[in-house]
């Protein structure tokens, strides 16, 4: 009888002995063995991964801390960026014929600016007379005004009486007297955070506008050669598209003002230069609801003279707005910023909602840049024929084949 050995290390003669087996079916260990196991150890990437993400949330709160009080000039350096690519296609006219580029941009400013200070006296001349005559008919019109609500309400109002009422009490007069005194100290604030913020754009847009080379080479530098040519290429669109758009509705605010102020000459309307110019700009240069406001001031200044006046300048605005709507935009727009009019007001819209006024006037541009860089990387395909996709214009009409002479005959199928 032969026995088998057992194996080394086995204290039990070669018999294996199970685990023992525990109520649910699942075998224990002996309490040494669980002791002298090591216990699980903390993966190495977990402390660096809440590292990382404790590092972004951080970040997250430091750049919205930093954005929520950088915004205005955030705000100023988008505009400045805008403005130096609208005058950036001048500016490099002049410098190609010989001019130091800084040279050339304070020329582009020096004419901009005057352009703008004659258009702000011609419409401050307006302002200003209407408010004097305001002042100086104001009796006139609080007498007229009492009259008409003695007559309909059977009252007995007169100028002393309201007077009275109103400054009988000095109190009541004291704070007339803090609300005006506060309110023009505030408003004094306001213009000159206003003419500090005109001037941080204004030297922004002389910057940009005068280094444009020399940025665009700072900003390539950073890149592969492969980036730098999209990058360049995306600047120069912005520049065309950018430049476009200004003075695209620069000359149809021209165009605008023109029309109008013979208009108002022949009507006879007060101020029909200033008239004329207000309506020029606020109507090319205020989306989407610039029409309607710049219409609203020259039917006031006409009804002022007479209702009649003040309905032919309602029936002109209109006929010319439908006149620039389907003729001159077009023709103007069409070697400058084409895009569809939805898209226009949409981007408005968008913009108005984002960047408030500033996002307003930049988002035509902006989508027109957006539209045209990405056009240059989207295939298009023909469109197979099917009713839902038809075109409204008809199909041009097969060209009627010249007539050759007899002579010219003979070379043409010589030379086949």
């Amino acid at each position: 009888m032969t026995t088998t050995p057992a194996p080394p290390g086995d204290d039990h003669g070669g018999l294996a002995t199970a685990a023992p087996e525990t109520g649910d079916g699942r075998t224990s260990e002996p309490a040494g063995d669980s002791a002298a196991r090591p216990r699980e150890q903390m993966p190495p990437w977990l402390p660096r991964a809440v590292l990382m993400i404790l590092g972004m949330i951080i970040g997250f709160m430091l750049l919205r801390w930093a954005f929520g009080h950088l915004r205005g000039f955030l705000m100023d350096l988008v505009i400045a960026l805008f403005l130096a690519l609208a005058i950036e296609p001048a500016v490099d006219k002049l410098a190609r014929r010989g001019i130091r580029r800084g040279v050339a941009t304070g020329i582009v400013f020096v004419v901009v600016l005057a352009v703008l200070a004659a258009i702000l006296a011609a419409v401050g001349s307006l302002v200003v007379d209407q408010v004097a005559n305001l002042a100086r008919n104001m009796p006139h019109y609080v007498q007229s005004l009492l009259d008409w609500i003695n007559h309909r309400f059977h009252t007995e109002l007169t100028m002393d009486k309201i007077q009275g009422g109103l400054f009988k009490d000095s109190n009541t007069v004291q704070g007339y007297a803090e609300k005006v005194a506060n309110n023009a100290l505030g408003f004094g604030q306001a213009v000159i955070g206003g003419l500090f913020e005109l001037f941080t754009i204004g030297m922004f847009t002389f910057y940009f506008a005068a280094e444009g080379p020399r940025l665009r080479r700072a900003v390539c530098s950073l890149l592969p050669p492969a980036k730098q040519t999209e990058v360049l290429r995306a600047w120069e669109i912005a520049i065309d598209k950018t430049g476009g758009y200004l003075y695209s509705r620069a000359l149809m605010a021209l165009v605008s003002a023109v029309a109008h102020y013979i208009f108002f000459l022949v009507l006879g309307v007060d101020y029909a230069l200033a008239l004329g110019i207000w309506v020029g700009i606020v109507s090319q240069f205020i989306p989407t609801v610039g029409t309607y406001i710049a219409a609203a001031l020259p039917v006031l200044v006409a009804l002022t003279q007479s209702p009649a006046d003040a309905l032919w300048v309602i029936v002109f605005a209109t006929a010319y707005q439908q006149f620039e709507n389907y003729l001159l935009q077009p023709r103007i727009t069409s070697m400058t910023v084409d895009i569809h009019p939805a898209v226009a007001f949409g981007s408005v819209i968008a913009g108005a909602a984002l960047l408030g006024p500033t996002g307003a006037l930049i988002a035509i541009p902006a989508t027109a840049t957006a539209t045209a860089f990405l056009s240059t990387y989207v295939r298009r395909y023909e469109v197979n024929d099917h009713p839902l996709a038809a075109a409204d214009t008809k199909p041009p009409k097969p060209a009627t084949p010249a007539r050759v002479s007899g002579p010219r005959r003979y070379f043409q199928n010589r030379n086949k």
